[in-house]
């Protein structure tokens, strides 16, 4: 390739024309401003990159904590449960205990019923006898002394096993 240096050259006003806009872009410190503009974009990337880091770390420790709160709620449920288990098998002895205790009662109720009806029946039956007994004996003082004693003895068995049977 050949260059010619002629001032009537367009190539030689062309390289004189960038040169200049060189220099005068030179001159107007452009190239401070060029330098100005990436030095602040590098920095406004750096913040941004440590903004971004800072942030990355605030979410890891929330992760972090959302992940220990969740494993104490799991073992306070655990808990819970444990305790829950607890109390239901306390009140569940506590009504069998209660149930026992109702239940020997009503048969300590029932057996007393029975007792007194027991009682109440020898009481009926020895008046009875009695009642028969002073009937018998009244019977005899009116018939004047002549007793069949035989007679005697069975309708007083027959009225007594008539008490009995009531």
């Amino acid at each position: 390739m050949h260059f010619d240096f002629a001032l009537n050259s367009p190539t030689i006003w062309v390289f004189l024309a960038v040169i200049i806009f060189i220099l005068l872009l030179g001159y107007f410190g452009i190239h401070k401003k060029i330098a100005t503009s990436l030095d602040t974009r590098s920095e406004k990337i750096r913040n941004e990159l440590k903004q971004a880091t800072l942030l990355r770390e605030e979410a890891q420790a929330l992760v972090t904590s959302y992940i220990n709160k969740q494993k104490e709620a799991e073992k306070q449920a655990k808990n819970i449960i444990k305790q829950a288990q607890k109390d239901a098998e306390n009140m569940a002895k506590i009504a069998r205990e209660e149930f026992e205790v109702r239940l020997k009662r009503r048969e300590e109720q029932a057996e007393a019923k029975i007792k007194a009806a027991e009682a109440q029946a020898m009481r009926d039956v020895k008046s009875k006898a009695a009642n028969t007994a002073i009937a018998a004996v009244e019977k005899i003082l009116r018939s004047g002394g002549i007793v069949d004693h035989d007679e005697l003895i069975k309708n007083g068995i027959s009225e007594l096993g008539k008490l009995q049977n009531k």
